[in-house]
């Protein structure tokens, strides 16, 4: 079905209608695009058509599978690790629009730091350019924030911290730049910041992590941009460094691969399980035996996850590279003890099972995070162990059955947290704290998919008198009424009055994308 046009705007970021490129772009940036948008756009225009390809044929019971015996799984070939990136035990991440977070992040700590303009950072023209010119005054310790309580301006320390920038993925397209075509977002960002940049002024080479990969072939396209970034200014073809996230079910099939396409640049592989799940849920949603329990009832170590959480490290370690693993999405709280008590002992655990998988390090998203985190990682890069699976072929789809919980209380927390995360969207906040957890598109994604599943093989759960309902369109709308009402009624911490005035049209959104079946990562 075709999308409505208000939910279409949702789903592309345009310049401004007036926007001249040649003057409102840096001086000369312009004339240095072009090239690189007619060498690189219509590749990354036949990748996004190929990924539409993968899902049909996964809904037709063609599911991702392993690839035959090649070179990269064959020979022997090894990821060269620089001595500046061994030790990544963990790496924050946060939207770079927000320069306070920002500069927090930085200030850390942490070995490694993502600033972010993909999903925590509302897909927005305003807010790509400010997360850009806040990455550029972050490189060269300049950026800072007023700090009200102390009444004084904090800035960017120099430290040792990998800071590392995630530019939107190869499924999304940037519109306005050229008139009247559409370019990659992943080029756009990159060349802006490239563009800008003194390469020699970084305290480590200029570092990517590649979002949203779902095939091998990919990895040539972002090979090819980085070559030729560096050539532009004189560099050696391997100077551009990056890791990528395995966040799509087909990835997940093709990791040794892809690293092998990529490996004069890639130094590890990064589970970012949250879009996982969702990649997961959207590549089986028509099959009956894989449904998902209610989110937030699902332990951190579930089959689906946990296979995938060996099989990373034996992968990279295999090759030299590191495995890093995934997001913790409950929040500390400084203002809620019990909160925060809980967020941290959560973590602990979390993270102790990713550093007993042998993953060399995880994502965090709040500084009082990191002293933890690190902790539960013995060494860096865990000296390159093997896990040493019984099988190199492991199931990557077990079906969820017997885990969690399915009820519908859990459907009904689903439609209250995609309304109240597609209101920040509207108010220009990709990432939103919802009920003690930090969540953003991919969140979204699990939960509207969640839903839609649910109503797409009618599932059955008790409702709050013990009496058996069907998940049905009717029902979805009904519960999208009574939580919009109850949030307007009791407005959540994160919406102000004025936030409030979106919270209809926000609702409206997000039951048209479950219905129209718009589940795709934007």
């Amino acid at each position: 079905m075709a999308l409505d046009a208000d939910v279409a705007v949702q789903q592309q970021n345009h310049a401004p209608n007036d926007l001249n490129p040649e003057r409102d772009l840096p001086s000369g940036f312009f004339e240095f695009l072009l090239p690189l948008h007619k060498q690189f756009t219509p590749r990354q225009q036949a990748h996004a058509a190929k990924r539409k390809e993968v899902l049909a044929a996964s809904h037709r019971g063609k599911h991702p599978d392993y690839l035959s015996l090649s070179e990269a799984t064959t020979a022997d070939w090894r990821i060269e690790l620089p001595g500046w990136c061994a030790d990544q035990r963990n790496q924050m991440t946060g939207p770079a629009d927000d320069a306070e977070l920002t500069v927090k992040l930085l200030n850390s700590g942490s070995p490694g730091v993502m600033l972010d303009l993909e999903d925590s950072t509302a897909n927005t023209w305003q807010n790509i350019m400010q997360g850009v010119k806040n990455i550029l005054d972050a490189y060269k310790f300049e950026l800072s924030y007023h700090d009200q309580k102390r009444q004084k301006q904090v800035a960017v320390q120099r430290s040792k911290t990998v800071t590392w920038v995630r530019p939107r993925g190869l499924h999304i397209s940037q519109g306005g730049v050229v008139k009247n075509e559409l370019m990659s977002a992943s080029l756009f960002d990159v060349a802006l910041l490239w563009y800008q940049l003194d390469p020699a002024s970084l305290t480590h080479n200029f570092s990517v992590y590649i979002p949203k990969t779902e095939a091998a072939e990919e990895a040539v396209w972002w090979r090819d941009l980085f070559q030729t970034l560096a050539k532009s200014k004189g560099l050696p073809a391997n100077y551009i460094k990056c890791m990528a996230l395995v966040e799509s079910h087909p990835m997940a099939f093709q990791m040794e691969e892809f690293l092998f396409n990529l490996r004069e640049h890639c130094l590890g592989l990064n589970l970012g399980r949250w879009d996982y799940m969702a990649s997961l849920i959207h590549f089986m949603l028509e099959d009956p035996n894989w449904i998902l329990p209610d989110r937030n009832t699902i332990p951190h170590d579930v089959a689906f996850f946990q296979n995938l959480r060996t099989l990373i490290p034996e992968i990279c370690h295999k090759h030299g590279a590191l495995a890093i693993g995934g997001m913790t999405a409950l929040y500390p709280s400084r203002a809620d003890a019990e909160l925060n008590e809980r967020a941290l002992r959560v973590l602990e655990q979390d993270k102790r099972n990713e550093s007993n998988c042998l993953m060399d390090g995880a994502w965090t998203g709040h500084p009082d995070q990191n002293a933890i985190a690190v902790a539960q990682f013995p060494d860096p890069n865990q000296g390159m162990k093997r896990p040493g699976l019984p099988d190199n072929h492991p199931d990557l789809r077990p079906a969820p059955k017997g885990v969690g919980k399915t009820t519908l209380s859990g459907t009904r927390a689903a439609v209250r947290t995609v309304i109240r995360y597609r209101n920040g969207v509207l108010n220009g906040k990709g990432a939103s704290l919802l009920d003690g957890y930090m969540e953003d598109l991919a969140t979204d994604r699990i939960y509207r998919l969640m839903i839609a599943q649910r109503v797409r093989h009618k599932v059955n759960v008790e409702d709050d008198a013990g009496k058996s309902i069907e998940h049905t369109p009717a029902l979805i709308t009904r519960l999208f009424d009574e939580e919009l009402a109850k949030i307007q009624r009791d407005l959540p911490a994160e919406i102000d009055r004025k936030a409030a005035a979106t919270l209809p049209e926000a609702r409206r959104i997000a039951e048209r994308m479950i219905v129209q079946g718009q589940h795709s990562p934007v």
